[in-house]
């Protein structure tokens, strides 16, 4: 369910440290933009290589440390929430919470694999923007030695004193949109009831109860 170009964003900053020190803010977007919001993705982006790099870490330590590195840069309940779009008012309890642990579950078992092989592409920020009231925009392009660049751009949310990532646009194409609009699919085609996404979402991690 989860496209390849939710991959290619989720990979990008595990090469972003090869850009450390140059400059996060260009003046075309640095205007009115929260500037923590480009550090928040440098410093996840230098997490993600310090954790992965290191090939000799056992399989299931990183596993472990790619759920805590989501859930560190990512607001994974809210997106849950939203993909499921107007389908989570009408989830019990139950069905919300088996829900967001199987949505969170299947971007671990997705994508872990891939960041584990992480092998080095190279990644810059290239500016940031205000999104709305209360977000913001950071622009990148992921550098790769046999391909032309790709853009990618990450939805900052500030809550608190702490940043989250809430959408990724690759190439212009909302991951949030993407995933929201296949899961509305997979409810309609199951009679617009949860229960058909949730069985195929276990089916999906492969889980069966």
């Amino acid at each position: 369910m989860l496209t390849r170009r939710l991959f290619v964003a989720c990979a990008a900053l595990l090469a972003v440290s090869s850009w450390a020190g140059r400059p996060l803010l260009s003046p075309a977007f640095a205007q009115n933009a929260d500037p923590g919001a480009g550090a928040f993705i440098q410093k996840l982006g230098n997490d993600a290589i310090a954790t992965f790099s290191d090939k000799s870490t056992p399989r299931d330590q990183a596993l472990v440390k790619f759920r805590t590195l989501l859930n560190q840069g990512f607001d994974v309940p809210y997106i849950g929430r939203w993909v499921l779009g107007r389908y989570w008012n009408q989830a019990t309890e139950a069905q919300q919470a088996e829900y967001q642990k199987l949505f969170e579950q299947l971007i671990v078992t997705t994508y872990a694999e891939r960041f584990i092989e992480y092998s080095g592409e190279t990644f810059r920020i290239a500016g940031t923007a205000p999104e709305g009231e209360t977000d913001t925009m950071v622009t990148t392009q992921i550098v790769r030695p046999n391909g032309p660049p790709i853009n990618v751009s990450w939805r900052v949310r500030k809550k608190g004193a702490d940043y989250k990532i809430i959408d990724m646009v690759v190439e212009n194409v909302s991951m949030g949109v993407t995933q929201r609009q296949e899961f509305a699919s997979v409810v309609q085609q199951n009679g617009g009831k949860i229960d058909g996404l949730i069985q195929a979402l276990r089916q999906k991690v492969g889980r069966t109860g």
